[in-house]
């Protein structure tokens, strides 16, 4: 096969090759790293790509696959990493100029469960700096482009991620989600991004933004990639407190096995109105019909309280962000500035701050500060948490109802470079849909549903599902992107014109 043949493999098929020796891990390897040397000058979507070390691992797999040793379901498939996770000797700089250079010394949970399953590791990709924004912006390293129109954001905080996928410089990537910030990216690359329930993915050796929101999940061209790389990077760990101790969900069966025959399908009043981009409004409302014509029962829902998320959310991550990032203080490692022998330890770190954060982080921590300070603390921080609570309960009474909820992605297509960066506000309302799963721990999915008739980009649909409940988001998501093949081929990833 040719490397421009290859890459368009899925990483189910690319497996699959291996494990029957009509390709190595090696070529596999040797094509994506050509792709990306050909076209991530334009794209930008990773910060370090590991080379070397993603052949030792591709031969690895061959050579295991000679010695007649069984091949995991992702053995040999080339991976793109989010550099927000701890690799063991590949430097983790999380978009900031405070860790440039940091090579951590230990690998992230999520990292030794890839390595243990023989997944090759590429590189780190681009993100914003401590994954806060929603258009990949906000690295110290310069934006990425969006492989549709490189001029356009790829989505935030995980663009380098999603614009691995999309521009076919590899078959899967890791993301994370604090507010949205697997989901958007992929609805606006028209690429798969899952969100999994809180703690069901380990976030030891995940650099922390917001401790109780932060989520590390899968991204794919496909539900059923997907749904292989989340089985993989999923379970219990006792080194994360947080993590959940229970089966992980079975998300490649229900992957396998798409359907929403008889299923009761939430529509949320409050995930429309002013705001949304005419084609997003119409591309989703296919999607209910086209869900209707699978057999799903569509059921509308009142829920008041997610026009609050928002608000509560940009109190309790700044807060959380406030907390976590009081550890860069050069003292211990990372960028140090100042330190010529005489100034005190407080003006180091000052210094080292200034220099070392941009300004979204700077005035996310500023905003954190003031919400937990004192005679604040409840009127701002605790008020946004009571209000989280509501908004738990709210889902827990829509899922009464129905067996998951379904929205736009965001309420927009990608928008251009720069449009936004001087306007926080408008910057922070993409995630208006996504925000409110975070808040409650929920399980969610983006997956492409067609493309804004208007501009000619890729729309999102979001799927959510319950808390331990993510093999219904591989179900409903496997059934939809089955019958728009079914219906229109599969036009939704061709090869960006620009690339």
């Amino acid at each position: 096969m040719t490397d421009s043949n290859i890459i368009k493999l899925t990483a189910a098929e690319i497996a699959s090759k291996i494990a029957a020796g009509e390709l190595t891990a090696v070529e596999v390897t040797e094509a994506h790293l050509a792709r990306i040397e050909a076209v991530d000058e334009k794209v930008h979507a990773f910060l370090h790509v590991d080379r070397e070390g993603a052949l030792t691992q591709a031969r690895a797999v061959d050579a295991k696959r000679a010695a007649g040793e069984k091949l995991g379901p992702l053995a040999g498939v080339p991976l793109a990493l989010k550099d927000i996770f701890t690799t063991e000797g590949v430097p983790t700089t999380v978009g900031s100029k405070i860790l440039e250079g940091w090579i951590p010394p230990y690998d992230a949970t999520l990292v030794k469960k890839l390595k243990a399953a023989d997944v090759v590791v590429l590189g780190k990709t681009n993100m914003d700096e401590f994954a806060m924004g929603s258009s990949t912006e906000n690295s110290a390293y310069g934006p990425t482009g969006n492989p549709w129109d490189v001029t356009r954001i790829p989505g935030g905080s995980g663009g380098g991620s999603s614009a691995a996928l999309a521009a076919y410089e590899a078959p899967l990537a890791i993301g994370t989600d604090t507010g949205g910030s697997i989901r958007q990216p992929a609805a606006v690359t028209g690429t798969v991004g899952v969100k999994p329930t809180y703690g069901g993915v380990s976030r030891y050796g995940m650099v922390a933004f917001s401790s109780s929101l932060d989520q590390g999940g899968p991204c794919a061209r496909t539900v059923l990639d997907a749904a292989l790389l989340h089985e993989v990077i999923a379970g219990h760990d006792p080194l994360d407190s947080t993590s959940i101790d229970a089966p992980v969900p079975p998300v490649v069966e229900a992957a396998r096995n798409g359907s929403v025959q008889g299923m009761r399908v939430g529509v949320v009043k409050q995930f429309a109105g002013e705001g949304y981009q005419a084609g997003v409004v119409q591309r989703f409302n296919e999607s209910v019909e086209l869900l209707k014509s699978l057999g799903a029962e569509i059921v509308e829902l009142d829920c008041p309280t997610f026009d609050l998320a928002l608000s509560a959310y940009y109190l309790i991550a700044p807060s959380e962000c406030s907390s976590n990032l009081a550890r860069f203080d050069a003292m211990r490692y990372g960028l140090r500035v100042g330190d010529d022998g005489t100034k005190s330890a407080e003006d180091v770190t000052a210094l080292t701050r200034e220099a070392g954060f941009g300004d979204e982080v700077k005035r996310r921590i500023i905003l954190g500060t003031y919400a937990l300070s004192s005679g604040y603390y409840d009127a701002y921080y605790g008020s946004a948490q009571k209000v989280r609570t509501l908004i738990t309960q709210e889902f827990e009474r829509a899922f009464e109802q129905v067996d998951v909820i379904v929205s736009p992605t965001t309420p927009t297509t990608a928008f251009p470079i720069g449009e936004r960066a001087d306007d926080p506000m408008a910057m922070y309302l993409a995630d208006v849909c996504t925000i409110p799963t975070n808040m409650a721990g929920n399980a969610a999915m983006s997956l492409p549903c067609g493309l804004a008739p208007e501009d000619g980009l890729p729309v999102g649909l979001q799927i959510i599902a319950p808390a331990m409940k993510d093999d219904r988001l591989y179900k409903v998501g496997a059934a939809v992107e089955a019958a728009f093949v079914e219906k229109w081929g599969h036009p939704l990833l061709e090869e960006a014109p620009s690339l």
